[in-house]
């Protein structure tokens, strides 16, 4: 996979006499990248399979339990974005480094962990290890491989978050089943060691360019963001599904941080994030974008279970068989993807992308559960293969021509909004699904209402994927026509 991305680096060289001796240190930089990917991704979805062995091993509550997960992910959500603005400060290399070191450690920490209190506090520190690979991975490219091959290379992160998202459950299960709940911790250290070593090795040293842009960090701006994002995790995530009191005074924190946030970042000397960035409306649109597929993806993974249990009477192996097809089917299109991004253009292939997405959505909105198996799959693979084919050109169409300075906030951005997205999926695709059921409680609702909770859910999910798909059109007519002006304008 690795070798076509290097090749358009060797013929951007040819004539060279050092072309030949960059090929290899090139390639497992690469590496090294994608491991990180693979490590962080690997993370978010290895322990959910394990909260039941740990409610048993800690004797704790289900509720309590959740924070294993809850904990990984509001770290990798509240601070992305200021590690990838970190990372343009002091340098991307040292920063990941320490990220790799961190996950590392922390992993180890979860499987040693005797109290269940400090296996949260291991897992909160994890996630922050986690956000920095995240963040960081996807600014490396552009520095690493030539511009016409970064599709290519984004489509090879994307195979790798995949396989790791895909994997986590699988790999989670035999270890635990084999070992114990530990290994499934511990087996990121002999990795997460290897991806230390391979990107010490080879991912180019950082520079020290002039330090207009680097004024200081911005503290209360990094602050602000991450209480706000926190705010805004935790409102949609606590509760069980429910929408209480306190999941409104937090939606309210949220939108009053978001507020503190603009104005704090208009008045800091180096902010956070330059909120002129989103006047660029190809930016702007790509972030809506991604939250928005973000949360239709999610609803496959609320929703899927469901349907695939109670609907179809399937048990659990099977279940999980069946989930692990869209996963799988992503995995393999990520770097054909990247290949069909560089060659047709990023903006063609996210409009592609985005009407799979659609067609794949509003067939599961209207096939009936007589079907069976195949009538659930053949359309999610559509979506999922749609989904893949969407991320790997919009991350590439952002990504391109960012300026060096600021690739670390910008995929800090763009990992924030997919996070978003898929947290927004959890509470949102979770109540639309559970109110057109017609449920109280989901795991005893008869099949028919689940079955037609799903078509709904899915209905809903195909009208934000039209949106996203609007809001696509609109960008591709708006640079197609700054392509027809621009030459004017020079006459």
């Amino acid at each position: 996979m690795l070798k076509s991305i290097i090749a358009g680096r060797d013929e951007a060289v040819a004539g060279s006499a050092g072309s030949a001796q960059r090929t290899s240190p090139v390639r497992w930089a690469l590496a090294s990248l994608s491991l990180s990917m693979l490590l962080s991704s690997l993370g978010t979805s290895i322990a959910n399979v394990g909260l039941p062995t740990l409610a048993q091993a800690f004797d704790a509550s289900f509720q309590q339990v959740q924070w294993i997960v809850l904990a990984y992910l509001l770290a990798i959500t509240t601070l992305i974005v200021s590690v990838g603005r970190l990372g343009d400060i002091i340098g991307r290399r040292r920063l990941l480094l320490a990220g790799i070191f961190l996950f590392t450690v922390a992993s180890s920490l979860c499987g040693v962990a005797p109290t269940l209190w400090l296996l949260i506090a291991a897992r909160a520190a994890q996630g922050l290890g986690a956000a920095i690979m995240m963040a960081l991975t996807m600014a490396f490219v552009s520095e690493i491989v030539p511009k016409a091959k970064t599709g290519s290379a984004m489509g090879l992160l994307a195979t790798m978050s995949a396989i790791g998202t895909a994997l986590g459950p699988s790999l989670g299960g035999v270890l635990i089943a084999g070992l114990s709940w530990r290994a499934i911790f511990l087996v990121n250290l002999p990795l997460g060691l290897l991806a230390f070593s391979l990107a010490h090795h080879y991912l180019p040293v950082d520079r020290r360019g002039p330090k207009t842009d680097s004024a200081g960090f911005d503290k209360v701006g990094t602050l602000l963001l991450a209480l706000t994002l926190a705010a805004y995790a935790l409102a949609m995530t606590i509760g069980r599904g429910s929408f209480g009191p306190l999941n409104l005074a937090l939606l309210s924190a949220a939108f009053f941080g978001v507020g503190l946030f603009v104005l704090a970042e208009s008045r800091a000397a180096s902010p956070l994030i330059r909120l002129a960035m989103f006047s660029d409306p190809a930016l702007s649109a790509s972030l809506a974008m991604s939250a928005l597929v973000s949360t239709v993806m999610m609803a496959t993974l609320v929703v899927g279970p469901f349907y695939l249990s109670r609907a179809l009477g399937l048990d659990a192996a099977m279940v999980g068989l069946v989930l692990s097809v869209g996963p799988l089917a992503a995995a393999l299109t990520g770097v054909p993807a990247g290949r069909i991004a560089d060659r047709f253009g990023a903006q063609r292939m996210t409009l592609v992308g985005l009407i799979g997405m659609v067609v794949g959505s509003f067939i599961l909105s209207m096939l009936p559960a007589t079907l069976g198996i195949p009538g659930y799959i053949a359309p999610m693979v559509v979506i999922t293969v749609g989904y893949a084919l969407f991320m790997t050109a919009n991350n590439t169409a952002v990504m391109t021509d960012v300026r060096a300075d600021q690739r670390g906030v910008i995929s800090g951005l763009l990992s924030l909004s997919r996070n978003l997205g898929l947290i927004t999926g959890a509470s949102v695709m979770g109540a639309v699904f559970a109110f057109a059921s017609v449920t109280a409680d989901i795991t005893t609702a008869l099949p028919e209402a689940v079955a037609s909770g799903m078509r709904i859910t899915f209905a809903v999910a195909a009208i934000l994927i039209v949106v996203a798909l609007a809001i696509a059109v609109v960008t591709y007519r708006r640079t197609l026509r700054n392509l027809v002006l621009a030459p004017e304008a020079e006459l």
